[in-house]
């Protein structure tokens, strides 16, 4: 007899054995009525609350201003949906990994932009799952309605992919640290009032082992930004230095030296996310929608069969994707939030290698007139208009070879991989 079940049913609670009912399972990702209930009000929710001109920009891939963010984070804080992955009593919404991973997908696919990950992502889960009762209480609902905007102060010019290396210090002298040195590639640091940052507090130990996690006000002395153009011409990145800042000792998250363990925990939670499968599903359809235009096949017409195999393809290697990332969110359900799955390093392995290839076939798609200048805005900024979707091909293709970088190399997830998953 035919054993179905639905994928979903691999994740509910007290389901332990996920390896093997993966091997004997026809897997499909049906939801239950609820699920599907629930998919069609958070669907509702986005397509009535989202405005108009920011769907434009994110359909567009364009930048949104932080005017635009701060006010579509306070629109999500207000339903009570900016944190959903929080704890109740900060914010969160309470939902399961089934009902977090639809709300994330239909959020992608309805071309909404994210939360700010450096807050809500990131330095949030960390304050609240390593911080005292009076940093949760100081900076978690300021990161949940945007009042601050945070960025991350981990790359370092002689530290990017072995960031154990890293050489700021931070000096206690008496209530405060000293902090000296630069960190490098740090997004949207010109718009940040805070940064979190790894910083070395004691050189006589193994360097895993001397690192600490500090939050740094922005506007005090001696932290300077200096913005970093970019392969397509864009300001996304910058260096920060710190030249004798004085942070306060409250700052200092969990305890000290142990923030090489919170930077784990941390990358874990970005790569996961880094996965974006919901955006490269919202991705391929609007490639098969141009492909039914006049507009649409360009450079590909005369070989518009191979074309379509390579979007084929595509599309297998995401619903692989897909089912792997629920795997992961069944493991880390089973385990609690502070122990951190390897296997987050195949997402984020795979799904920036997905993004990057669905860059390359919309390049390929757009030929010559993704070297070509256009007003985005004039037609609406919609996406199957040949006059705005080639706008930003070419800068996307360029920008995105990025993404299999940041978040830890992919050459250092395949390592992890291999030491704590084949091993």
């Amino acid at each position: 007899m035919e054993v179905r079940h639905s994928l979903l049913s691999l994740i509910r609670p007290g389901l332990h054995s996920l390896s093997s009912s993966w091997k004997d399972a026809d897997v499909n990702l049906d939801f239950t009525r609820e699920e599907q209930e629930f998919r069609e009000d958070v669907r509702c929710f986005f397509q009535t609350a989202l405005p108009d001109s920011i769907r434009r920009k994110i359909r567009l891939n364009r930048d949104l201003s932080r005017q635009e963010l701060v006010d579509w984070t306070r629109i999500l804080n207000r339903k009570g949906w900016a944190v959903p992955h929080w704890p109740i009593e900060w914010g969160g919404t309470g939902w399961g990994p089934v009902k977090q991973a639809i709300f994330l997908d239909t959020l992608q696919q309805e071309n909404a932009p994210e939360t700010l990950s450096f807050g809500t992502s990131m330095v949030g889960p960390i304050i609240y799952t390593f911080g005292n009762e009076e940093q949760k209480r100081r900076f978690l609902p300021r990161i949940a309605n945007l009042d601050d905007w945070w960025c991350q102060g981990f790359s370092e010019p002689g530290a990017g992919s072995d960031l154990a290396s890293l050489a700021t210090t931070a000096i206690r002298d008496g209530d405060h640290y000293i902090v000296n040195g630069q960190k490098t590639w740090t997004t949207l640091a010109q718009h940040a009032n805070w940064i979190f940052c790894l910083v070395r507090t004691n050189r006589e130990v193994r360097k895993q082992a001397g690192i600490s996690f500090l939050l740094i006000d922005m506007a005090t002395p001696g932290v300077a930004v200096r913005p970093i153009q970019t392969i397509d011409g864009g300001h996304e990145i910058n260096d920060v230095f710190l030249d004798n800042v004085r942070v306060p000792v409250e700052n200092l998250v969990g305890e000290e030296n142990l923030g090489w363990s919170y930077a784990k925990f941390l990358l874990g939670n970005e790569r996961t996310g880094i996965a974006r499968v919901g955006a490269s599903k919202a991705l391929l359809r609007q490639v098969r929608e141009l492909l039914d235009t006049d507009s649409g096949p360009g450079s590909v017409a005369g070989d518009i069969l191979r074309f379509r195999e390579r979007l084929a393809a595509l599309e297998v290697e995401l619903k692989a994707l897909e089912i792997t990332q629920y795997r992961v969110l069944a493991r880390q359900a089973e385990q609690g939030d502070t122990r951190q799955n390897p296997a987050a390093s195949i997402l984020k392995v795979k799904g920036t290698e997905i993004q990057q290839a669905i860059s390359e076939l919309i390049l390929d798609m757009a030929g010559a007139r993704a070297l070509a200048v256009h007003d985005p805005e004039e037609n609406g900024g919609h996406f199957a208009d040949p006059d705005s979707w080639t706008q930003t091909v070419a800068a996307t293709y360029a920008n995105w070879r990025k993404i299999s970088i940041y978040g830890g190399s992919n050459e250092i997830q395949r390592n992890i991989i291999a030491k704590q998953i084949l091993s």
